[in-house]
């Protein structure tokens, strides 16, 4: 049973963003502020990535342990209420995660993904890995460009 009316929850959810997250922005103005540019959901890549370094091919993803699945296979049964709903649309995220990674790596692009918790608690970590990832496209660069 939800614990919330139907506006209640309808509001809840429609105030649930799909690009401009809270940690999305905390990671591209991280990476702004070490002088790092990219491109923000660009439609011109396969699976419109969060961010995007097309220099270096790129492509970064910052996804939502709720509605990407994380630890899918034991946290699905905390869900109680319209479980067939969620449980559809939830691994249909994690199918499409799936195609978008092996096409951008079919393509020669490197994909990095974070999990939102991994930006809010280990933003360093994030920013070091994204920065460890740039530095060897740059040593490799010319072997990888197709």
């Amino acid at each position: 049973m939800d614990v919330h009316t139907p506006e209640q929850r309808s509001k809840n959810m429609k105030a649930i963003k799909s690009k401009d997250t809270k940690m999305e922005v905390k990671l591209a103005k991280a990476l702004w502020c070490r002088g790092h540019r990219y491109r923000k959901n660009d439609k011109s890549v396969f699976g419109k990535p969060d961010l995007t370094f097309k220099k270096y091919k790129l492509a970064i993803f910052v996804d939502s342990e709720f509605f990407h699945g994380k630890d899918w296979e034991t946290e699905k049964y905390r869900i109680k209420t319209n479980r067939e709903f969620w449980w559809k649309k939830i691994e249909g995220n994690i199918q499409r995660d799936q195609v978008v990674n092996s096409t951008l790596v079919n393509k020669g692009w490197k994909i990095l993904r974070f999990w939102s918790k991994e930006v809010r608690k280990e933003l360093e970590l994030c920013i070091l890995q994204i920065e460890e990832t740039i530095k060897d496209a740059k040593v490799h660069g010319d072997k990888r460009k197709t």
